[in-house]
């Protein structure tokens, strides 16, 4: 602690990253808690609880010194930007992604099920009796990025939509090769 007297803006620094780290981890545990990851969310919140004690305190003991709230209210900030980000990065859970095809010359069902996505597909047709082909699939949301990716190249005039699913039950989604995953046993 004579280090941080010395060399106060180094606490206000500490300061800082403690709270972007805990408040990055509050982000990240309300989204995977929200997918269901209860397990997850519950260890997160420990780290979470334990940084933001240490942080808080050291507020808390130098109230005198404004620096310290400043520090403490930037890292806050930044810390959700940061757990958002991160959340995002980690790709937990499975996202629906709907996709409407106008192009019937375009075997977009089939195209997608040979790069290894589940594929539901549904024949229909517009009010003018135009056909169409409606297209669901559910995929790790680490994947939805190359999925959009691979319809805009394939049938540019398709419209997509993607919805966050909290629950999937049936056909594994497992990714062989994909490297890194969570698997969670849900109850």
């Amino acid at each position: 602690m004579e280090l941080f007297d010395h060399y106060p803006w180094l606490l206000a620094l500490a300061i800082f990253l403690a709270r972007v780290a805990d408040v990055s981890l509050g982000t990240v545990r309300i989204l995977i808690g929200f997918r269901g990851h209860r397990m997850l969310a519950a260890a997160i919140g420990f780290f979470e609880a334990l940084i933001w004690v240490l942080a808080a305190r050291q507020v808390l003991v130098h109230l005198d010194a404004w620096y310290l709230a400043v520090a403490y209210a930037a890292g806050f900030a930044a810390g959700n930007a940061v757990g958002i980000t991160l959340e995002q990065r980690l790709g937990v859970g499975n996202e629906l992604v709907r996709i409407i095809s106008y192009d019937p010359t375009v075997p977009l069902a089939h195209e997608l099920t040979e790069r290894g996505f589940s594929v539901v597909e549904i024949k229909g047709s517009l009010r003018n009796r135009q056909p169409v082909e409606v297209i669901y699939v559910v995929a790790r949301r680490r994947r939805v990025p190359d999925l959009v990716r691979l319809v805009t190249e394939l049938e540019p005039t398709a419209i997509y939509t993607i919805a966050d699913v909290k629950t999937c039950h049936g056909e594994e989604l497992a990714d062989p090769g994909q490297g890194f995953a969570l698997r969670f046993k849900r109850k």
